[in-house]
């Protein structure tokens, strides 16, 4: 499993650990490894601080629905309060790949529909797994066409690795 993490106020960095380190807490959930800090530019409102991502991989014996309400918990306990849309966050949490599921509901769709389109996720997942296979899309280690689909769609956020986290 593959969670996203963002932040790009009230101490990214920082506030991207606390979620790692809460992730691990989580009864039945392991964080196996991380990606490292990635900056980038904001998506929607360019009125706002550069943003902090990273990925993190783990193993779970919540259930997708199960470990969405925790990361939804993670980002109240942090304090995550939505402005506005894509705006400035503390902390964004979003499950990028539970296993090989597709899930599609009203709160939860996997994987992710943003993986192939924005570099600010696929390119710390890629760090972490480049023989991912992205349903639909293909291989994440096929960087380019990702690169190209990101490009085409506007949405290259010229992300860029800045460091590993300290954990």
């Amino acid at each position: 499993m593959y969670i996203g993490l963002g932040s790009n106020i009230q101490q990214p960095e920082q506030q991207i650990k606390q979620a790692i380190e809460a992730l691990n807490d989580l009864s039945m959930t392991k964080v196996i490894r991380d990606s490292g800090y990635f900056k980038s530019r904001p998506m929607g409102p360019e009125n706002q601080p550069d943003y902090v991502n990273a990925v993190v991989e783990l193993n779970t014996s919540l259930t997708a629905i199960e470990l969405l309400h925790h990361c939804q918990q993670i980002e109240q306990q942090q304090g995550r309060v939505k402005l506005r849309h894509w705006g400035e966050r503390c902390i964004d949490l979003d499950i990028l790949l539970y296993a090989d599921q597709q899930i599609q509901t009203q709160d939860l769709t996997i994987p992710h529909p943003g993986i192939a389109l924005r570099d600010f996720v696929f390119m710390p997942l890629l760090k972490l797994n480049p023989d991912i296979k992205i349903s639909g899309v293909g291989r994440l280690g096929d960087v380019t066409q990702f690169q190209e689909k990101s490009a085409a769609a506007g949405t290259d956020y010229n992300c860029h690795f800045t460091g590993d986290i300290d954990r």
